[in-house]
């Protein structure tokens, strides 16, 4: 799943790339339709080098910034943009893998990373500075055969928070460092009775956000390091029980309205009606759900089983990588613009908080000593948890990418009734046993 912000910028910076269009953008790339280079930079002569990204127009002219800047450093090297959605980039990058015509350097996803890797799409990065970035955030674009992924930030989940609906609820905001499941049950409740058309809460988005958080406050992963499934089916079962009951509950809404809301978008949710009480999310997200809302959200950290926050299974999770392929020309010359879009200040002063809080430690100062409102709340929000977090998922297996849909699917027949727990946790495990084979 993409870790992603929309938020509006908030400094100024001189730059006409500012202005550039996704339309002027896809312009631009369809010089890029002829191949992955054009000439080799040992020759004297211009590097060509593709460059694909998902994203919002405000992603997309953040990029077309850094490209400018970038170029400006290195004119013997032309960056060729190709933009695209985020379902459309992935259906392309599936297409140009197998035509061995994947961009010189694309931007990868946690969910997809290990698929691409495994399958030799992508190339090792040893030329990259890796040296004011976590040892946390660079394994999880790791494996046995390298560094196959630059973290460009992180975020970590979050139930974002209405302070509005909370008071019309008339309840104060949760304790959220000694709040439990059962007390997060019992706000929720709450809200859904005292707020007229307002829930709790919803089902949460899987599986980042609602089995693996789940399991790893049980001492479990999704996946374990060999890339076999990390529980069995009883806690599938326990897990589809758990979440039914909020349902059974009131603090969620009722199956149809969370299946509506979940594919209504951020500006047209609950939580941007005003309608819901607090949502399960990425911080990187708060500044964006907060323009949809209307209000400043306010981040809390999850519950837990024990009522301590050292135990809610929170980590930093790498908001994406920036990836070279292997069928480069021009290895030397791509992770010089990974190296430069990555560790390089300018860059981050374009990107700020887009592509998460900063992965270099010194761009990251950079960046939150220009934020302000929910940016710098998000932000503020990481370092608070900074001493709570726990060690990172081990790097998903190929096939993790299925398990969004998966998961969704049976939750909703348990929600319905079309399924037992039983019936549903069953059916669930066996596809997603399959996923990763």
């Amino acid at each position: 799943m993409e870790v992603q912000s929309t938020r509006k910028r908030r400094t100024q910076r001189g730059t006409t790339a500012r202005a550039v269009s996704v339309a002027a953008v896809a312009a631009l790339a369809l010089t890029a339709c002829g191949g992955s280079t054009e000439s080799a930079g040992e020759s004297g002569e211009q590097v060509s080098l593709r460059f694909s990204w998902w994203g919002s127009d405000a992603r997309s002219q953040n990029t077309m910034a850094i490209i400018e800047a970038f170029e400006a450093e290195n004119p013997d090297i032309d960056i060729l943009p190709e933009p695209n959605s985020f379902t459309g980039y992935w259906d392309k990058l599936a297409t140009q893998a197998a035509a061995r015509d994947t961009p010189d350097i694309m931007q990868m996803d946690l969910a997809y990373f290990r698929e691409y890797a495994d399958r030799g799409v992508l190339r090792d990065l040893p030329d990259v500075d890796t040296s004011k970035i976590s040892e946390d955030l660079l394994v999880q674009g790791r494996t046995d055969e390298g560094q196959f992924g630059i973290p460009t930030g992180f975020a970590s989940i979050a139930m974002m928070a209405n302070p509005e609906v909370f008071e019309q609820a008339g309840l104060e905001l949760p304790d959220d460092e000694s709040w439990t499941w059962e007390d997060f049950g019992q706000v929720t409740e709450q809200i859904s009775q005292q707020v007229d058309g307002g829930y709790g809460s919803t089902s949460p988005f899987e599986p980042v956000g609602g089995i693996m958080i789940w399991l790893r406050q049980e001492g479990l992963h999704l996946i374990n390091e060999d890339g076999s499934i990390g529980f069995d089916e009883a806690d599938l079962r326990e897990y589809f029980q758990f979440q039914k009951e909020f349902v059974e509950r009131g603090s969620y809404p009722e199956p149809t309205i969370i299946e509506e809301d979940r594919a209504a978008g951020t500006e047209r949710s609950l939580l941007a009606q005003g309608k819901m009480g607090v949502l399960n999310g990425w911080s990187n997200l708060l500044p964006a759900a907060s323009d949809a809302a209307g209000v400043e959200l306010v981040p809390l950290r999850l519950p837990s089983m024990t009522g301590s926050a050292e135990d809610n299974g929170l980590w930093q999770r790498v908001s994406m990588f920036l990836s070279a392929s292997t069928t480069t020309e021009h290895p030397e010359e791509a992770q010089r613009f990974i190296d430069y879009f990555v560790n390089s200040e300018e860059a981050g002063l374009e990107n700020l908080t887009d592509r998460g809080l900063p992965a270099n430690s010194d761009v990251r100062d950079a960046v939150i000593d220009t934020l302000e409102g929910t940016e710098l709340d998000a932000a503020e929000f990481l370092q608070d948890i900074e001493d709570e977090v726990q060690a990172p998922e081990p790097v998903p297996a190929a096939g993790f990418g299925e398990f969004q849909d998966i998961l969704h699917r049976y939750e909703t027949e348990v929600y319905m009734e079309l399924q037992s727990v039983d019936e549903a946790a069953a059916s669930a495990y066996a596809e997603l046993e399959s996923a990763l084979q």
